[in-house]
């Protein structure tokens, strides 16, 4: 099995974190320096972020990390809570394609000695649904695998996807509210 280097993890997490709020403080600025009336283009934004988390979502083990910095970004202007809510749908969505790639077929979909395979598939034989909860709400070992077991363990798709969205709308909802605090505190540069 291969091993995880978490250092490199953590310093690649922070780097993320660094740059998604870099992009929201980027465009917050320059909405206020260009004067840009935003109330207008709400259902825009909501619709963006949408469409960037279930894009991002879509992809099987690759995480794009700007559809989090869009949110963010969103959510330091419009509703933190409407934010979240768009972006758990998108991705939500978004996470049935390893959902069916697991379904599809397990071999197709796996690769040997694939980092977290095995741990995921003993969490998901023990805790089912609760497995599936959790790893959906944190934020650093990517989620592609436990829909791509899910799948292959034939997991009941409405279930699978309520639990996902419950988690994927908490988590969230917390990076929305929390991003907005922080990036409003900070001072706009005019």
């Amino acid at each position: 099995m291969n091993q995880i280097k978490w250092p490199r993890l953590i310093f690649t997490f922070v780097i993320l974190i660094a740059l998604s709020f870099g992009l929201s403080y980027l465009i917050q600025a320059i909405c206020a320096h260009l004067q840009i009336p935003l109330d207008e283009f709400a259902w825009l934004t909501y619709l963006i972020v949408f469409l960037t988390t279930l894009v991002c979502n879509i992809t099987i083990i690759i995480p794009i990390p700007i559809a989090v910095a869009i949110m963010i970004a969103a959510a330091t202007v419009w509703n933190p809570l409407l934010v979240a809510l768009a972006a758990s749908i998108g991705g939500a969505i978004g996470e049935l394609s390893g959902y069916y790639a697991g379904y599809l077929g397990k071999k197709l979909a796996i690769a040997d000695g694939m980092i977290w395979y095995d741990t995921t598939v003993r969490w998901m034989n023990k805790y089912g649904l609760w497995a599936v909860f959790f790893l959906a709400l944190q934020p650093i070992l990517p989620f592609d695998i436990a829909g791509l077991v899910a799948g292959a363990s034939r997991l009941s798709l409405r279930k699978f996807l309520a639990v996902l969205w419950a988690a994927k709308f908490i988590k969230y909802s917390l990076l929305a509210y929390s991003a907005a605090g922080i990036i409003n505190w900070l001072p706009i540069p005019s």
